[in-house]
């Protein structure tokens, strides 16, 4: 029998569906393949072992019982640990939500269960989602496949390394500023933002709420567009949610043709700090849709200048107000309550003792930002470069289709190298970032490996918001264009281990 943990997505249901294989026997060999090598990355928090081979036996009962199924039933999946799963822990990353076992699943996690999708369990995580190389996870860093010394990307580069190291087919990410599209980049996988409320947030805890958006990772565009279908679609529980239908997302995968599509490159996502290899593949994937019939059309947007700075004014305000509800009192950790400290002491010491530095540091950033005399001066300031960039986004898709960009200036760093330089770190999500304050969707595709150090490298493509479908037309081109020319997928072999 094939390897069971080589197969795309879509591959692993085909083998489900013919009798080939049984959920149960593709979900035992995702678990083995976990149980081997996860020593060495760090994917997971939690492996839901008995969970995950019950949900297996449930999709292989109804089939058998000629129950009519999903087109994911009994695909494995990792499930990155910022959406809560009742009766299994969600920690986002964090010391304050050690052990916490929530009583209610998120929307999408209940979509998952819905369609037979089996979560194998947890994936590590930069602290609330705040980080852009999983070395902020209170649980250790996560490795990159490829080369375990470096970085998977972050905050969701746990999902991205289980997806690159064979871990499991499919995985679930969260992209604030670009923590789906920066891992799949740097670790050669797929990774989609869908538009800001096509996928429900209700259960996904709260980093910054106006840019804060669930979506699929997987290992090719197809199986991405599948999972995307799976979880999206409006949510009365989600105030944010997007009441429309969803984007066909599956056709315009399985059609991947751009001939006479408008593509812009806008010429801000450029120049010093952009990695040469970065850039060539970049221009590679220029002359590829231009070979397949794209028309290139160079394009300015000013503002995106300013995002970085934007981000990081939006982003930590928001999250001060959001993790104000991280008390120690209602639930989580709870530090110093020997009956003689009162509660806003209990609170303090809880804190310091469940947060880590990196949020600690956007916590104070945004609480500043927010106080008495600067709201107006800083969080004011920000949201109005965030319209401006919105108009500029507009304004680009009067001209074009879809943008394209590198996903990020430079592949996979060290471990540690930027670890004393918030900035440095910080500009690993200067391409992603625009997409998220303005709402639209955007996706990460592999385009290439840099001759430099041999690690991928990702091409980023953005689209209108509700126009996901376009995403998945130009990736599916771009995945299918290097493929032909490499020979074979990227991925076709495991990194080493």
């Amino acid at each position: 029998m094939t390897d069971l943990t080589k197969l795309t997505a879509a591959g692993t249901a085909a083998a489900i569906a013919s009798g080939e294989a049984s959920a149960v026997e593709v979900t035992q060999a995702h678990l083995d393949r976990i149980g081997a090598v996860d020593e060495k990355v760090h994917a997971f928090l939690h492996v839901d072992t008995e969970g995950a081979l019950a949900a297996a036996k449930t999709v292989d009962a109804k089939r058998a019982a000629g129950e009519k199924l999903g087109p994911l039933a009994g695909v494995p999946l990792a499930l990155k640990d910022i959406f809560t799963t009742k009766g299994i822990p969600t920690t986002v990353g964090s010391k304050i939500l050690e052990g916490w076992i929530p009583p209610y699943d998120a929307t999408v996690t209940t979509r998952l269960k819905e369609a037979g999708v089996v979560i194998l369990g947890k994936t590590n995580m930069d602290e609330f989602a705040m980080g852009s190389s999983t070395e902020n996870s209170a649980y250790g860093p996560t490795g990159n496949p490829w080369d375990l010394t470096r970085i998977p990307g972050g905050s969701g580069g746990g999902s991205a390394a289980a997806l690159a190291a064979f871990q499991a087919p499919l995985a679930i990410g969260t992209d604030t500023g670009g923590s789906i599209r920066q891992p799949a980049a740097v670790t050669g996988t797929v990774g989609v933002k869908p538009t800001y409320g096509g996928v429900s947030r209700y259960g996904m805890v709260a980093f910054s709420s106006s840019l804060d958006q669930g979506g699929p990772c997987a290992r090719t565009v197809l199986d991405a567009a599948l999972l995307h279908q799976t979880i999206a679609g409006y949510d009365p529980l989600d105030s944010t949610s997007i009441n429309a239908p969803v984007p066909p997302v599956v056709e315009a995968a399985r059609n991947g043709n751009v001939k006479g599509l408008r593509v812009g490159v806008v010429k801000e996502f450029g120049g010093e700090g952009y990695q040469a290899g970065v850039v060539q593949r970049f221009n590679e994937a220029v002359e590829l849709l231009r070979e397949l019939g794209a028309e290139i059309v160079e394009l300015s947007c000013p503002s995106f200048d300013l995002a970085l700075a934007a981000y990081y004014l939006i982003a930590p305000s928001e999250c001060s107000s959001n993790l104000a509800r991280f008390d120690g009192l209602r639930y989580g950790l709870r530090v110093g309550d020997n009956g003689t400290r009162s509660a806003e002491e209990v609170t303090a010491l809880t804190r310091e003792a469940g947060f880590g530095p990196e949020v600690k540091r956007r916590i104070m950033l945004g609480t500043y930002a927010l106080s008495s005399g600067y709201y107006d001066a800083y969080y004011g300031s920000a949201q109005k470069v965030r319209t401006l960039i919105t108009r500029d986004f507009e304004r680009s898709f009067g001209q074009v289709d879809v943008i394209i960009s590198p996903t990020t200036p430079t592949t996979a760093f060290p471990i540690g190298e930027r670890a004393d330089d918030p900035m440095a770190m910080y500009l690993a999500d200067l391409c992603t970032i625009p997409a998220n304050l303005a709402g639209n969707s955007a996706m990460s595709v592999p385009c290439g490996l840099a001759p430099e150090d041999g690690l991928p490298v990702g091409l980023q493509i953005i689209a209108p918001a509700m126009a996901d479908d376009r995403l998945y037309r130009v990736g599916a081109a771009v995945e299918a264009g290097f493929i032909a020319r490499w020979g074979h997928p990227l991925l076709e072999e495991v990194p080493t281990l």
